[in-house]
């Protein structure tokens, strides 16, 4: 199991509760006035049956509408738990309710048939066609506690004959929804939830009453999470790519299953997070289960074809009771894949977007954020970018002065490098000391082309990890471009391109022009400054074949990219284009450069001793290459 993930990845996850038997039957058996109260509940029976019949008005209520009726449910729940047993009396009572809260953020509908979230709304966002997200909605999830009783039952508390009985109190500004399934008044399995106003993050607890004595706790107690996540995006392909499942365990370690099909176990989850790209489900836990097993399975069998759901994500926890009772801490996320929002909270959530590991997560974090998030406030999105880009590039302008710098002196000393090449054409162990020999007393090296280059890489993979992952693009627009977080469209094609789409990106477009001119350039310097060798003709037309198959690559994989990364490459490598035309025609100056090469010549070099280790190397194996010839002769 990996500690950090390599890219891309989203954790959403939880499982529903299941409920309790009929225990009580055998310890309620009915008293003289419990006999006159089941007489009484019989005749509410047949009232609320005619009403029944009567048109329905709502099926929808709050937990204040059961509270007031308290009282005459308090007979019938004595009646019905001796006729029909624990726990199923209650499935009359209400059973196709829901308690409705809401909060600055969230718009939430708990269910009395499972005590659970059976809808939830994010108010304040909307997906790509303008309808509002729902995390949860038409039976997507599934949360379910299941475990044994004393008299061999299995209990679901996803059953429908089950109900959970609601009440909305208030603890201070927070707003506190509890749902009890009730055996009696003092047995019972709670769900609390504790919701802030202005907080994504919802407290939730699973606690029970009472109920030591019917729990069998010999035999497996399981909480299984299920969630189908929805298509919330344009490009389905692009969304799909960053949705699945991340998990935290061992404390400060994180991983994820990725864009494949899974079935993993892990020890000590601290928390489950169902990533849908933009938005999350996260499952917290104060004390870490033992283990977990994760699945996950993709729904998108065609990407060219529109879609409901993408992923389908299940997770399996094993509970652990506390003195017979359910006892277990948690929270819930249910909100933006923010960066921001999530690594206020403090528990490692900020690992659930997509970084990059090690020094690319590092950059990002500490340069790439907070300088996109200063630039934007204070300018547009589109606008920002393009200044992010112009700073960037000028900060790193001098690793291609150096690039470029090594190439014009390689070009330089190209004619000796060939000379010594033709001088020890039957010797190439002997050309390999000289060629060395040169290049270290001229100050020229192929090394020192190289590295430049690879100093360009974290930077690069940074940025290819911060635009798809910067929730602040979403659903901004820039020029012909509607959301900076998908991709752009000038034109709709009617028909469907194999790993391009159907439709034509006008950014990747101008990105791959602009990648053909740039390597044009960089590839006629380094064509220029390698000398002539067998092969050589060979790697020329492999450098040509880049030149033209680098840009077409661009232009596919880029084409359902979202735009604003597409705008980065096009401006990034505009720029380089102008710098290395600065750099050529006024900055080097080949015959100063040629000039020092010579002045560099007539001084002795030291050998550093990378360089003499080589050369002693080099002298070894032409020894023992003249020792074989001999012995040959």
């Amino acid at each position: 199991m990996e500690e950090k993930k390599l890219d891309i990845n989203s954790i959403i996850g939880f499982v529903l509760i299941f409920g309790i038997l009929a225990y009580m039957l055998w310890q309620n058996s009915p008293t003289p006035e419990e006999l006159e109260a089941q007489e009484k509940a019989k005749q509410e029976q047949v009232e609320a049956e005619k009403k029944a019949n009567q048109p329905e008005q709502t099926k929808t209520t709050t937990a204040q509408d059961f509270t007031a009726g308290s009282a005459s449910d308090s007979l019938q729940q004595i009646a019905l738990r001796n006729k029909l047993g624990a726990f199923a009396y209650s499935a009359t009572l209400a059973s196709d309710k829901e308690t409705i809260v809401e909060t600055d953020l969230l718009a939430l509908k708990f269910n009395s048939t499972n005590g659970y979230l059976s809808e939830v709304k994010l108010k304040k966002f909307v997906n790509f066609d303008s309808i509002p997200i729902y995390l949860i909605k038409d039976n997507n999830e599934s949360f379910n506690i299941n475990f044994g009783t004393n008299d061999s039952r299995i209990l679901n508390t996803q059953d429908n004959d089950l109900y959970f009985q609601p009440t909305v109190t208030k603890n201070g500004e927070n707003t506190i929804v509890s749902m009890k399934l009730k055996v009696s008044e003092s047995q019972f399995l709670e769900y609390r939830y504790e919701l802030k106003n202005d907080d994504y993050m919802i407290g939730f607890t699973i606690r029970s009453q009472g109920l030591s004595q019917i729990i069998n706790s010999s035999q497996p107690i399981n909480l299984d999470w299920n969630l189908k996540t929805y298509r919330n995006a344009k490009s389905i392909s692009y969304e799909n790519r960053y949705t699945d499942i991340h998990y935290g365990y061992e404390g400060d370690k994180d991983d994820y299953t990725g864009m494949r099909d899974a079935n993993e176990d892990v020890e000590d989850v601290s928390w489950i997070g169902y990533k849908q790209h933009f938005f999350t489900s996260i499952l917290l836990t104060d004390v870490p289960f033992k283990t977990a097993n994760f699945k996950a399975k993709n729904l998108v069998e065609d990407e060219a074809i529109d879609t409901v759901y993408t992923k389908d994500f299940a997770t399996r926890i094993p509970l652990e009771l506390d003195g017979g009772e359910f006892n277990q801490s948690m929270d819930l996320y249910y909100g933006p894949t923010d960066y921001k929002i999530l690594d206020a909270y403090n528990k490692n959530l900020d690992e659930i977007v997509p970084l990059g590991w090690g020094i690319f997560g590092w950059i990002n974090r500490y340069l790439f954020i907070p300088l996109f998030s200063f630039l934007s406030s204070f300018m547009s999105f589109g606008i920002a970018i393009v200044v992010m880009t112009i700073l960037i590039k000028l900060l790193m302008s001098f690793v291609q002065y150096k690039q470029f710098l090594s190439q014009a002196k390689m070009k330089i000393l190209k004619p000796e490098l060939d000379a010594i090449r033709e001088k020890h054409k039957d010797n190439k162990m002997k050309a390999q000391q000289e060629t060395m020999a040169l290049q270290t007393k001229a100050g020229a090296s192929p090394m020192a082309g190289c590295l430049p280059a690879l100093i360009q890489l974290p930077v690069f993979y940074a940025l290819f990890q911060f635009f798809p992952s910067a929730f602040d693009l979403r659903q901004k627009s820039f020029l012909w471009a509607e959301d900076l977080s998908s991709y752009d469209t000038i034109a709709s094609l009617p028909f469907n391109i194999p790993f391009y789409g159907d439709h034509v990106s006008l950014f990747p477009l101008l990105a791959s022009i602009a990648i053909f001119f740039y390597m044009r350039l960089t590839t006629g310097q380094q064509m220029a400054s390698q000398p002539t060798q067998e092969g050589m003709p060979d790697m020329g037309k492999m450098m040509k074949y880049m030149m033209y198959f680098s840009p077409i690559m661009m232009l596919f994989f880029f084409n359902n990219y979202a735009s604003g990364l597409s705008l980065y490459y096009f401006i990034s490598n505009l720029i380089s284009i102008g710098i290395i035309l600065v750099i050529k025609n006024y900055i080097l100056d080949e015959d100063k450069i040629h000039a020092q090469i010579q002045e560099k010549k007539k001084k002795p070099k030291k050998q550093g001793r990378f360089q003499k280790k080589m050369a002693e190397m080099m002298e070894q194996a032409e020894k023992q290459k003249q020792a074989q010839q001999k012995r040959k002769k």
